[in-house]
Formats: structure tokens, sequence, C-alpha cells
């Protein structure tokens, strides 16, 4: 039974908003530090990631708003800092007012998606080495902008603020005049200038009443919101969090499991694994809890169509499938919530295993396999209503504390970007001929780990091409060959799953088999080899 953890009372005024969305500007902040100073000179600790707020942090040259809690400032002037600029996660900081990176070693262009920077009042990129042409259409839709400076750098074009006209040669202005009129022009303007002052001062005035009276408006509307909430709370604040567009923590486990948003800004963390469309964190609550959060980023998918995705995960319990604990929503940003798992995953026992740490016993193998495979019919047994997984390989399967494969990454690699190779899984080795979202291309990848499971031989990281070199052996009737060396005294039971691992990844779909039937196959090959380790000639022949 799906259960909402929704606190309405949290959401209900421009404070709340702000306290909610506030994981989300800790984790584009910090990605935006790492992208400026990926050497760490500045001595922030990446490994705390992207969930504490930087605010509650002493951080020079950082300044924040402390009611409500916003990044104002950032200030990083002659520290050595040899990144790129980052604006797709610094104008996601959405009260930013001053950036200032001058005198370091930034590289680069100017995107145009610094159009996106709203908030901007002062810019300062001086004296770094960025090149390239100057987005100037961009820029100069700024309107906040007052301040601006990129003199020192090794950029071409020209940008037009107000009446003042900025080229390579005197890039810097103010928008409330130029720095380089002499005295002269001064006095000749002085009077337009007072006239300029006036006006500007009467517009703000006016904007400044415009804002508080739909301020006032706003929390009295709030707070008929919560008068009625009192009497019926579940339909109302769902009805909220869709309108305001962000979800609160929706718990898929027991009551007394279950935590408050605040414990996870309060929580530590480590960054174990990013990319440029997710990373994922090990969070560690104050009460010792432990969880993997996954945060995603770039998802073409709205937030009431993810959210009822979600549900129906969230609702899937089967002891080969990492349980979805919760999950935090915004348009714009995704939080997944897992118990975390202490003993890896396939991968790291793959790599462990080669490196000569540890034995891979066939048995433990075979297990991992059928394990997976029950995982995958259990998702595909409801036919046109299952969601495929669209991401199986080793890293996507983790091991729980019996050392029983349980499959993660399940449920949103369907609202990926499809025309971005960079977030989807085109090339990785695992991905099947065709390259869509079904059950026959998660049969491909199953097939390919299990492949994997009889030679010893990782795709993941190596980019080899295993089913070719498998049938390149099997056709030089070199077989034996193909197994590891673990599992040579198994290889009539390895030669069975062979069988099914080479139907699995043939390249057109319609001759693979369905989960079902891969599982009743490998359930054979467990019975078989059960009878014949119970059978009394097994027995004598085993001392």
């Amino acid at each position: 039974m799906l259960k909402f953890v929704i606190s309405i009372a949290a959401c209900s005024s421009f404070l709340s908003v702000c306290r909610c969305g506030v994981i989300s500007e800790s984790m584009f902040f910090y990605d935006f530090i790492r992208s400026v100073d990926p050497e760490n000179v500045l001595g922030i600790d990446h490994q705390h990631g992207n969930l504490q707020n930087p605010c509650l942090f002493k951080i020079n040259g950082v300044k924040c708003n402390l009611q409500p809690i916003f990044i104002k400032e950032i200030r990083l002037q002659n520290l050595n800092l040899s990144g790129k600029f980052d604006t797709d996660n610094l104008c996601e900081l959405p009260q930013l007012k001053v950036l200032s990176l001058a005198k370091n070693r930034i590289e680069g262009m100017i995107p145009e998606s610094i159009s996106k920077c709203k908030s901007l009042e002062e810019l300062d990129l001086s004296y770094n080495s960025l090149k390239g042409s100057i987005p100037s259409s961009a820029i100069s839709g700024l309107k906040s902008l007052k301040k601006f400076n990129i003199s020192g750098n090794n950029l071409v074009g020209v940008v037009t603020m107000a009446s003042n006209e900025i080229t390579q040669n005197s890039l810097s202005f103010e928008n409330s005049q130029s720095e380089n009129i002499d005295s002269g022009n001064k006095k000749k303007h002085g009077n337009w200038i007072i006239y300029v002052l006036v006006a500007f001062i009467v517009m703000a005035f006016l904007l400044v009443s415009i804002f508080l009276i739909l301020k006032k408006k706003k929390r009295t509307e709030d707070e008929e919101i919560i008068k009625v909430t009192v009497h019926s709370p579940v339909e109302i604040e769902e009805d909220v969090n869709q309108e305001k567009g962000f979800s609160e923590l929706v718990f898929f486990v027991e009551d007394q499991e279950q935590f408050e948003l605040e414990h996870l800004l309060e929580a530590t963390t480590h960054l174990r694994r990013q990319g440029l469309c997710s990373s994922l964190y090990k969070v560690k609550l104050k009460h010792n809890a432990i969880f993997a959060v996954k945060r995603l980023k770039k998802l073409q998918v709205s937030f009431e169509q993810f959210g009822e995705t979600m549900r129906k995960i969230g609702s899937l319990k089967h002891e080969n499938i990492l349980p979805l604990v919760a999950y935090y929503s915004t348009n714009n940003e995704k939080l997944l919530i897992y118990k975390y798992q202490d003993n890896g995953s396939l991968l790291t026992l793959f790599e462990a295993y080669l490196a000569g740490k540890i034995i891979f016993p066939w048995n433990l193998r075979l297990s991992i396999a059928i394990g997976i495979a029950r995982s995958l019919a259990f998702i595909n047994q409801n036919g046109n209503s299952s969601i495929p997984h669209g991401n199986i390989k080793p890293s996507n399967i983790l091991l729980n504390k019996d050392m029983q494969p349980v499959l993660s990454e399940y449920g949103h690699t369907r609202f990926l970007d499809p025309q971005s190779q960079l977030c989807n899984n085109v090339g990785n080795g695992y991905t099947s001929p065709e390259n869509d979202l079904s059950e026959k291309s998660d049969v491909f990848s199953f097939g390919i780990i299990c492949l994997e499971l009889l030679t010893g031989k990782i795709v993941e990281n190596s980019g080899v091409d295993l089913p070719k070199w498998v049938r390149a052996m099997v056709r030089e009737e070199w077989t034996g060959e193909v197994f590891d060396k673990e599992i040579s005294e198994f290889a009539k039971f390895a030669f069975s799953l062979l069988n099914v691992s080479l139907k699995c990844v043939a390249n057109v779909p319609q001759e693979r088999p369905s989960f079902e039937e891969v599982l009743v196959k490998m359930e054979e090959i467990v019975y078989a080899q059960e009878e014949e380790e119970a059978s009394p000639l097994s027995l004598s022949y085993s001392f």
C-alpha cells in the first residue's frame, strides 16, 4: 500500500518552497564548484556530495541569505581555478546576484545558456583563459545585469546593453553609465543621467509595491489552503504539490522507517559515482540508517507522469529487486532513495576476482544468474503493462548481505532523452542491436551478463564484443576454452547455460526467448545439478 508523507504546512509559504528546493540548489552549487575547480584548489570536500546545504558551512567567497536560505553571492577571484565555466548548474541557483571568477585560469567558452541566469546583477569573468565568440544576444537578455566584465580574455564580439556598446577592447560596463566617458561628455549628459536615475527610482518603487501586494495576496491564499487541509489533507496536499511542481518525500516503506526531508539535509553524504545525467550518493542519517540516493537529471518526463511511474515501481516487491524506499521530485530534479547494499555490485565482485583477491565459484555464479532471471521474469510478467528495465549491466546488479543479486536502476531509463547519447546506453556492450526499450532488449543484456559469468570476461568498461568472441570460439570447436578456469569441472552444466546465453544474444529479437522461457531453462539446470550432487554416486566421487 502506497504511503504518502506530505507536510502541507512545510510548503505553504515562500519560505517553505525555498526550503523544499534547498536540496536541488545545493546539488547545483556543488556541481558548479566541481566544474570550475576540478583540482579542488578551494579545499571544498566534494565527497560531501550535493545534499548538504553550503549555506550551513563557512565557505570563503560564498554569501547566503538565511531567511529564506539561498545563495546570493559567489566570489572566487585570484584562486588559480582551472576548470570550465558551467552555466547549466550556475543558472539553476535562482537567487544568485553576484558571480566573480576574475583572475583565474578558467577555460572554454561562455555558453549561450548564460541567458538563463536571470537573477545575476554582477558578472566578472575578467583575466581568465576564455575564448571564442561572445554570446551577445544571451548576455543582452540579462535584464538584471548591472556590472559585466570579461576583459583580459581571448573573446571576440560585441555586446550591447541599454545605450552602451561593449567591444573586445573594452569588455567592461555598468548599466548605469559607461566607465570610459570623458569629463566633457559627463557634463554634457549630466541632466540626462539625472532623468534616468529618477525614472529608475520611480520604476523600482512601483515594482516593489506590486511585489508586496502580490506577496500579501499569496500569503492569504496559503492560509486558506492550510485551513482546508485540516479537514481533507491528502487530496488537497497532492493538488497543491502538483501545482507548485514539487513533491515531498513519497515513501513506500512502513512508518517507522520514514524520515523527514530535513534529515537528508543534515546527513553525511559521500559521492560514489557521477555522470552527466545522474549521480549516486551514500547517505548516512543521524540515527545511522544508510541509504543510496540517486540524483537524476535531463529526464524527458512531466512531474505527474514521473510520480505515477514511481508509485508503480514502489509497489513491486521481489527479493531480487532493490526496493524503492522513497522519491523526491521537482520539475527539474529527481531523487530516488534505496536501502544501501554493503556488498557492492556484480561489477565490483568481478573486478575483485580478476585482481586475484577472491574466488568466484560456479555455484555463486549460477545463483546470481538465476536470481537476475527471476527478477526480470517478475518485471515482465504483466505483459503490456510492464516497464522494461533498459539498462542491465553488472554495476546495476547489487549484492545483498547473502550475496544474492538485487536489480537496481529500474524504471527511469524510459524517461531519458532519446536524442542524447551521453545519457543513453548506446554502444555500452550490453545494448541490443535494435536498441529499444523492450523485454527482448533486456533479454539480450541478460545474455551478455551470463556470458560474462561463464567466461570471466567483463564487458563493462572494456568494450569487448563478447558474443562475437564466444561464437568464434564455438565455430572453431574450441568451446571448452570459452569457460573460465574456476568452472571447468562444472562444464556439463556450463554448456547448458552457454546454450541459453547464446539464444539470448541472437541478433534478431524474434529469435530470442522470453524471460519466462529463460527462467524455465535455468531452473532445469539448477535442478539437474542438485539431483547429481544429491546422488550416492556423486557423493562417493566427491571424496
